[in-house]
């Protein structure tokens, strides 16, 4: 596929296949189609990633279902979501779980590349926090058990005097701790800081079975 963003459509209507697949390579996307739900889902995790734009309306397995089992498997991909009736109910059904964006067919091309460009921007967004997570939890590792305890806290807005009481010493001895903690996580600011502080926070949060 090389560098092109990959668009998955999934509808069980070959006009509709032929149709979206033209409108979107002529955009310059490449373009995966599937005639149904099973079929998509069964390539789904080897799948490049990319937009699903996919039809509500199928048989055997309809959009809310397929949705439901990408969610389940933990495969993250914006959805598109299409319909012939502009069902409100459905629409809102479609973005509870998850939707990207919901459109009524016939689909406009503008309002199908506008939903898609948001699409890649949610998945972009996603592959972006997941590297600085990556990035802040190696530079964490590198840190003691009090200097994580004082990250702890600066991830939670606490001045310097209530973690000090927490941790049973001098708020002079935290003020040393944080300098020590911006020369080895490489911090430029406080908001760099804090950027790394929320990543190891949630993520130990996660650890611990706590949302």
């Amino acid at each position: 596929m090389g560098n092109k963003r990959v668009v998955h459509i999934v509808d069980d209507e070959e006009t509709i296949r032929k149709a979206l697949s033209f409108t979107l390579r002529t955009a310059g996307f490449a373009v995966e189609a599937y005639a149904s739900g099973p079929e998509f889902l069964l390539s789904a995790e080897d799948a490049e990633k990319g937009c699903v734009v996919l039809d509500m309306h199928m048989p055997d397995t309809d959009g809310l279902q397929v949705q439901a089992e990408l969610t389940r498997r933990g495969i993250d991909m914006p959805v598109v979501v299409l319909t012939g009736n502009g069902d409100p109910t459905l629409a809102v059904q479609a973005m509870k779980a998850g939707a990207a964006d919901f459109l009524a067919k016939p689909v406009e091309k503008a309002a199908l590349l506008g939903a898609i460009d948001r699409g890649f921007s949610w998945l972009e967004s996603i592959a972006r926090r997941a590297s600085e997570q990556a990035d802040a939890l190696s530079k964490a590792a590198r840190l003691t058990q009090r200097e994580r305890a004082v990250l702890r806290g600066i991830s939670r807005g606490y001045p310097n005097s209530l973690i000090a009481d927490e941790l049973g010493v001098t708020s002079h001895t935290v003020e040393l701790h944080r300098a020590s903690l911006m020369i080895k996580l490489n911090a430029q600011s406080l908001p760099d800081l804090l950027r790394i502080a929320f990543a190891v926070d949630l993520h130990e949060s996660t650890e611990n079975g706590h949302p």
